[in-house]
């Protein structure tokens, strides 16, 4: 097992996917500076309410290791470009020092007008006998392995799903059907479909932006699952239309 700090958000990443985020909370610039500092990477992870960590919403229990690949400071905001890599579970979840503003621990330090105190201001609010002084979340994690890679049916199904999905674009746009046809079979969006089992994660990524079933595809254990997975939701949601 390993020792990961998470940045805990409405948000699912996939291993190879490229992802852009903006860094204001003085807990994610703490985590920032150890992970820049150590050349560390950090866990992208969706957030669970239901799960609250220290009075923060906890992390679901699936999440990505996200690699900083580009970070630019403006102000007090730092930008940062992360790509996915690998897939992990949390085994032990590591609750940070201490608990939002909005607690009553944090009354002293608070501002009524929505500045955020600074860093080393935050830092001594936290009690003698803590463990750490980390204000994020960190987790002992373990690695998933890969999946396998596709095989020609999979790719198939997925070089299907991505060709419907393109013609109903076609068709809401008025395209007549031969050039629909023409776009489909030169579209880069069918490009990235091959054996390899990220090919899941870049459809998705593509298509679809509703949080749970990003999460469910994320936590499955093969690709056939991912890519029925995918279709449910896609059906689900042509019906909807």
């Amino acid at each position: 097992m390993s020792q990961l700090p998470l940045f805990v958000l409405p948000m699912v990443l996939f291993p190879g996917e490229v992802q852009e985020l903006r860094v204001f909370e003085p807990r994610y610039r703490q985590m920032l500076d150890d992970c820049l500092l150590e050349d560390l990477n950090f866990g992208l992870i969706m957030n669970n309410p239901m799960n609250p960590t220290n009075h923060w919403d906890g992390p679901m229990d699936y999440g990505c290791e996200a690699k900083i690949v580009h970070h630019e400071t403006k102000g007090s905001n730092h930008f940062l470009k992360i790509i996915g890599g690998r897939r992990f579970r949390i085994k032990q979840i590591i609750e940070p020092a201490l608990p939002p503003f909005d607690h009553p621990m944090m009354e002293p330090i608070a501002n009524e007008d929505g500045y955020l105190p600074d860093l080393e201001t935050i830092i001594q609010m936290i009690p003698d006998e803590a463990s750490h002084s980390k204000l994020y979340i960190s987790a002992e994690v373990e690695y998933l392995d890969n999946l396998p890679e596709l095989s020609q049916k999979e790719q198939n199904s997925l070089t299907s799903i991505m060709q419907e999905i393109l013609k109903r674009i076609g068709v809401m746009m008025n395209i007549d059907n031969e050039t629909i046809s023409e776009w489909i079979e030169q579209s880069p969006m069918i490009q990235v479909i091959s054996e390899s089992s990220e090919s899941v994660y870049s459809v998705t990524s593509l298509v679809v932006h509703d949080l749970h079933t990003r999460q469910d595809i994320l936590e499955s254990e093969n690709s056939q699952d991912s890519i029925s997975i995918l279709r449910t939701h896609l059906s689900a949601f042509s019906e909807e239309e």
